[in-house]
C-alpha cells in the first residue's frame, strides 16, 4: 500500500477513536442524550472500508461516526449533530443514530436494524436504471442478517445484478446476543452465497479490507452484480452506553483488545509521523467539542421544519 494512503489511514483512525472517547465523555456529563453506539475497536474496518470505496452511494447503521468521518465529513458538525445543535449534519434533528449528508453520498444513521438495506437495493437500481456505473454499499452488523428485510434485498439485488456491496460487520453479537443463539452458523455469508459471489476478511486487518472492499469495487463496477463481504471484527465497548458488556468475559475482551487495528498500522509507519498524526487528531477533536459546546440549539419555532412538504403553486401553467 502507498505509504501516504498509509498514513492517511492511520490519522483516520486516531481521530476516529479521539472522537469516540469524546463522544463518550460527554455523553456521561450530559452535554450528549439519546442513544450512542461506539466503534471503538473497530476502526480499522470503517476507515479502511471507506478509504476504498471512495465513490457511490452508502447506507450505513446507526454506529456510524468514524464512517461518516472517514467519508470526509467535518468531525465538527458530526460532534455538532451529537450535542443536539443546529450547526450539525442534521441540524440537531437526528442525532447520533442519524447523520445524513446527501453532498457527500452519505445516507447513514439508520436506526432499524437491516431498514437501510432496501433502500440500498432502491438506490442501486435507479443507478443502473439511469445507466450511472456508481456502485453503491451498505454496511450491517451480524444481527441484521437475522431480518427478512435482508434476504428480500440479496433476491432482489441478484435477481436485477445490480451494483450493490453488501458490507457484513460481524462483531459475533446483536446487541448482547451471541450470534450463534440466533443463527445455525456464526459466519453469515453462509446466508449470501446462494445469492452472490462472497468474501471472508479479517476486519480488525485494515490493509486485508481495504483490499476486500476494492476487489468487490472492481466486481460490481464490471456489471457482475451484487457482492457480499462479511467482515469479522471485536468492538471493545458494550452495544451501546447503555450496555455494561458484562456478557463478555475478561478472557474474551483481552484477546479482543489485543487485535487493535491502530496498533497494528501504527507498527507500520514511523514513530516521528505516527506521533505527529496522533497530535493532529486530538487537535482537530478538542476544535469540534469547542465547536459544539459553542453552537446554538435549534430553535423552539423551527420544531415543524422539514416535517410537512411545502406546497408550491402555480408549478403547471
Amino acid at each position: 500500500m502507498d505509504k501516504l494512503l498509509l498514513e492517511e489511514i492511520y490519522y483516520l483512525m486516531a481521530l476516529g477513536r479521539d472522537f469516540e472517547y469524546a463522544a463518550k465523555e460527554h455523553y456521561m456529563n450530559g452535554n450528549i442524550s439519546g442513544f450512542l453506539h461506539l466503534d471503538i475497536g473497530q476502526e480499522g474496518f470503517s476507515v479502511a472500508a471507506l478509504k476504498a470505496f471512495e465513490k457511490g452511494d452508502l447506507f450505513t447503521t446507526y454506529r456510524e461516526h468514524i464512517l461518516a468521518i472517514a467519508r470526509g465529513i467535518d468531525p465538527k458538525k458530526i460532534m455538532a449533530e451529537l450535542f443536539g445543535k443546529v450547526t450539525g449534519v442534521s441540524e440537531g434533528r437526528g442525532g447520533s443514530m442519524h447523520l445524513f449528508d446527501p453532498s457527500y453520498f452519505f445516507y447513514g444513521g439508520d436506526a432499524i436494524v437491516g431498514g437501510h438495506l432496501p433502500n440500498a437495493v432502491g438506490c442501486a437500481y435507479a443507478r443502473k436504471y439511469q445507466g450511472q456505473n456508481n456502485a453503491v454499499m451498505a454496511i450491517f452488523g451480524d444481527g441484521a442478517t437475522n431480518g427478512g428485510a435482508f434476504f428480500e434485498s440479496l433476491n432482489i439485488a441478484s435477481a436485477q445484478k445490480l451494483p450493490l456491496i453488501f458490507l457484513c460487520e460481524n462483531n459475533g453479537y446483536a446487541i448482547g446476543t451471541k450470534i450463534e443463539r440466533v443463527s445455525p452458523f456464526k459466519k453469515q455469508a453462509h446466508k449470501a452465497k446462494a445469492y452472490m459471489p462472497t468474501i471472508e476478511v479479517d476486519g480488525m486487518d485494515p490493509l486485508a479490507v481495504y483490499r476486500s472492499v476494492k476487489k468487490a469495487l472492481e466486481y460490481v463496477s464490471d456489471d457482475l452484480g451484487p457482492i457480499f463481504i462479511e467482515a469479522m471484527t471485536c468492538r471493545f465497548e458494550g452495544h451501546s452506553m447503555s450496555d455494561s458488556n458484562s456478557y463478555r468475559s475478561s478472557q474474551e475482551m483481552k484477546i479482543c483488545k489485543s487485535q487493535d487495528p491502530i496498533e497494528k498500522i501504527k507498527n507500520m509507519i514511523d514513530p516521528k509521523i505516527a506521533n505527529e498524526l496522533e497530535k493532529k487528531a486530538q487537535e482537530v477533536i478538542y476544535e469540534a467539542v469547542e465547536f459544539a459546546k459553542n453552537s446554538p440549539s435549534p430553535d423552539i419555532y423551527d420544531l415543524k421544519k422539514h416535517t410537512f412538504t411545502q406546497e408550491i403553486k402555480d408549478v403547471i401553467s
